[in-house]
């Protein structure tokens, strides 16, 4: 190895072919480098590149001498520049020395100052400057993150020191800088180290512990976490330091090039007068905010120090247009004059970033395609829900799984019907449970948000939540839900109902009081005008799963090409419709079940209508019902005489009807389409409803394309018998009501078996519409429910990376996907192909359905805007 090749100095440029060179230097190197080709003022450095922190480690910590002497060079080169020597008594060079990677590790740091210092340096120059306090500060500073950095002694032992020698209220002067300076250099010889003399070695040691630090468990555990490779090394930055607190016309500052709020342009951050570069990475790591209280706007900076102001706003302009992207600029006023420290595309929120990519594109920086690639899909979701502002004050009182986004609060209750009492009086509440059943859909509707102490991502409690747009928290095991006591134990903490409680649905957190919340919007004309790009590139359609007129029009304001599941389960939760499918559900002789029937049939209707009505010209994909009768019985005894009471029957007829229908798994029970099969008035009643509501959108001037889908299929002639039932249903309508259009009739492929025998399905299907959640439960033997309790410990023990319930596995379930669209394309030319579990709506799984062949996703509207964007990323070849 060549050590000739370990250092770049900063005015080497970089030429653009050397992809190489470009991961040898780190993203810090490339930031200075660049900052320095464009003549910008940057203080002179070098990096020493990834091939040098390879060979250190590959020689155990020793340096050659052809090595220090391309070392010594390089520094020869800087004194040159800076018109400053290493070691000089009267003008002396000091260097900041950094790690050159470009993210930071809380509470590991990677930044040494003021190196070049002893003791002998310090007298001289503190004579020769005439500013003793400057001076012996900078040297305080130096020996402080030596110690802390190089050696590894704790922090607080120099805190220790400083306190112990400072006066509340006072500045230090010279003199007790001078012998803070003495105690601490005793503090690294009590530990059984010190702080070297010899410059050039203080450079080696702080470069060599920054080498180690890349390598540390700690350091590779952090970049496992967050998925980010190990890579070579790092490489490490040698700068020449400027000061911030030398008089009183510096000083440090983070700006960005945009307001990271909102996208608005013009310079947006803080300045702090009097402060060195320490303090200035502290502001960094916070979000441009020193933390000593001295921060100021900015736009100040313009009074204190015009001619800064104007270099830094000119220099603004350069650096946006160079890297078309806003910047984060760290900076430093040294006497009056700006310097560079470091130019990065800067941290935004999600509608800032939108709302910057449509001004880049719109002013010709960027073409439309790379201006979707910059956008993050899953960025967008975030638009769509209320935040915990960031400013924020929290008390964290329990944790468990984010399982739908966005943040709530609200009134504490345990029972579904106590929403409504709440809502009535104007109060939001938050639905806490043990665990969730479909009898608390009318609740979740109702509620803010749903707080569950079991389940996992999928379950039914996250998969309602997700689809109505509402905050949910599940398998929050640190919480104990005694419904006896109307309460919840979180740790030491006793949370009664009515209580204020605030959950964020994205961390898993759930908070004490009412939290302040930071309002979004997918109002915005930018926003818009990026998904009209994406629709542009994009193949696969983007539909949404509702279950309401108003959720239809809501997904049809979002973009949406239709509705690709309506569940119709949902629509009997409502009060009245839950009696009818009960009275349905107990009847005893065919009379009473006609009546419960015709019962049904104006509640769906209307929903339907509303539907057709909100997707006028698109298609309606309405599922028939689906879960077991059992789900729309009440379990408690409670509940149970309540409902005999309510619907005229004897609680022992409730019981033993309760008793006839409990199945040991439901989940592949009396279910789906073999309700069809052995109940067929059910899907008669439905069928009717669906297209009484299309005749009469019809006559209207309505153009409806309904599409009804039956669930569960996974034998022929199941899927044979029900299209019959389905047809004749229809054509009586249709004949009725003297109406005539087309429909659709097909299937969910959401067991295996249906998926091998898609060919001769396909002959009976109009479409496939893939259910992926329950493939996926069936495809692992897996419950959606349950799966939490071992689904963390597969992931902990690297069994498993993510769920396969919320990303979808290409290798298992994909493959029997792909055999499914073979072979029913290969039977059927014409079946259109979709997908409506829950991968609809990840931007990981629309690349891979892309890749399929599919005609289109679908989602609940709050991810529509996702998977119009993943669509258009999977089109592009970004996914």
């Amino acid at each position: 190895m060549d050590p000739s090749s370990w250092i770049h100095d900063f005015d080497a440029g970089m030429p653009e072919e050397s992809e190489n060179l470009c991961g040898e230097i780190g993203p810090k190197g490339r930031s200075l480098t660049t900052l320095t080709s464009l003549g910008l003022p940057v203080p002179p450095g070098f990096v020493l590149t990834t091939e040098a922190c390879a060979a250190f480690h590959e020689a155990e910590g020793a340096w050659s001498g052809a090595f220090l002497d391309t070392l010594r060079a390089a520094l020869a080169r800087m004194e040159k520049a800076t018109d400053q020597t290493l070691g000089g008594a009267a003008n002396p060079l000091l260097l900041a020395v950094r790690s050159g990677l470009g993210l930071s590790m809380p509470g590991m740091r990677t930044t040494v100052l003021n190196l070049g210092l002893n003791d002998e340096v310090v007298e001289a120059w503190a004579e020769a400057s005439g500013d003793p306090r400057f001076v012996y500060d900078t040297y305080r500073r130096a020996i402080e993150m030596y110690g802390d950095v190089v050696l590894g002694i704790h922090r607080s032992r120099f805190l220790q020191v400083n306190h112990a020698h400072t006066q509340e209220g006072a500045d230090l002067d010279a003199d007790t800088l001078k012998v803070i300076c003495v105690a601490l250099l005793e503090v690294i010889a009590d530990q059984g180290s010190e702080f070297p003399q010899d410059p050039l070695e203080q450079v080696l040691r702080t470069a060599e512990a920054l080498f180690r630090a890349h390598n540390s468990h700690r350091a590779r555990y952090f970049r496992k976490a967050r998925g980010i490779p190990d890579g070579e090394g790092t490489s490490v930055l040698v700068q020449a330091m400027v000061f911030g607190n030398r008089l009183e016309n510096s000083g440090i500052g983070v700006v960005f090039t945009r307001n990271p709020n909102d996208g608005e342009p013009g310079l947006f951050g803080e300045w702090c007068p009097n402060a060195q570069g320490g303090d200035l990475e502290a502001a960094g790591q916070a979000g441009s905010s020193t933390g000593d209280g001295r921060e100021r706007r900015v736009q100040t900076l313009q009074q204190a120090m015009p001619a800064a102001y104007e270099d830094l706003s000119r220099i603004q302009g350069i650096l946006e247009a160079h890297h078309r992207d806003m910047q984060s600029i760290e900076f430093t006023i040294d006497s009056g004059r700006l310097y560079i420290l470091q130019s990065r595309s800067g941290e935004r929120t999600p509608q800032a970033a939108v709302k910057i990519v449509v001004d880049l594109v719109e002013a010709g920086m960027l073409e439309k395609a790379e201006g979707l690639g910059r956008v993050d899909p899953h960025s967008l979701e975030m638009l769509m829900r209320p935040l915990i502002h960031p400013d924020a004050k929290r008390k964290v009182i329990a944790s468990g799984l984010g399982a739908s986004p966005g943040a709530a609060y609200g009134r504490v209750v345990f029972e579904a019907s106590e929403c409504q009492v709440y809502m009535d009086q104007d109060e939001p509440t938050i639905l806490v449970r043990r665990d969730t059943s479909p009898e608390d859909i009318q609740g979740i509707m109702v509620a803010q948000g749903v707080l569950a102490a079991r389940g996992g991502q999928t379950s039914h409690a996250a998969v309602v939540a997700r689809g109505m747009g509402k905050p949910c928290v599940v398998g929050c095991t640190e919480i104990h839900v005694d419904y006896t006591r109307a309460l919840f134990y979180a740790g030491d903490t006793v949370v009664q109902k009515g209580d204020w409680i605030t959950i964020d649905g994205t961390t898993g957190e759930v908070l004490e009081g009412q939290v302040e919340m930071l309002t979004t919007s997918t109002e915005s004309a930018e926003l818009q005008r990026l998904l009209g790009w994406a629709d542009e590139v994009a193949r696969l359609g983007v539909r949404a799963n509702v279950d309401t007129g108003s959720d239809a029009v809501r997904a049809r304001d979002l973009g949406v090409v239709g509705i690709g599941l309506c569940r119709t389960e949902h629509m009997f939760f409502q009060q009245e419709a839950l009696r009818s499918i009960r009275k349905l559900i107990l009847a005893d002789d065919p009379r009473a079940r006609q009546r419960a029937v015709h019962e049904i049939i104006p509640a769906q209707r209307a929903v339907f209508v509303d539907m057709f009505r909100a997707m006028d010209g698109l298609p309606v994909t309405i599922r028939l019902l689906d879960p077991p009768l059992q789900d729309f019985l009440p379990q408690r005894e409670a509940d149970i005489l309540e409902v005999a009471n309510d619907l005229g029957v004897n609680a022992q007829r409730l019981h033993e009807r309760l008793e006839q229908l409990k199945e040991t798994n439901p989940v592949l029970g009396h279910r789906g389409v073999r309700l069809g099969v052995t109940s067929p008035e059910i899907y008669q009643a439905q069928v009717r409803a669906i297209l009484e509501a299309a005749c009469e959108c019809a006559r209207e001037g309505t153009t409806v394309r309904p599409e009804i889908m039956v669930p569960l299929v996974g034998l022929t002639a199941e899927l044979q018998k029900v299209r019959e039932l389905v047809e004749q249903t229809a054509q009586a309508v249709l004949t009725e009501y003297e109406q005539s259009f087309d429909y659709a009739i097909g299937t969910m492929i959401e067991v295996p078996r249906a998926a091998l025998i898609a060919d001769r399905l396909a002959h009976h299907a109009d479409f496939f519409s893939f259910g992926t959640n329950d493939l996926t439960q069936l495809m692992y033997g897996w419950s959606r429910d349950d799966a939490g309790k071992f689904l963390a410990h597969y992931q902990q023990e690297g069994l498993l990376v993510e769920s396969p319930l919320m990303c979808l596995d290409e290798d298992g379930v994909g493959e029997i996907l792909k055999v499914a669209v073979e072979r029913g394309r290969e039977a059927n030319p014409r079946l259109q192909l979709g997908v409506c579990g829950e991968h609809g709506g990840d931007p990981a799984a629309i690349g891979f359905f892309h890749r399929l062949g599919l005609d289109y996703v679908s989602c609940s509207p709050y991810r529509v805007p996702v998977a119009r964007l993943a669509a258009a990323h999977a089109a592009l070849g970004l996914l």
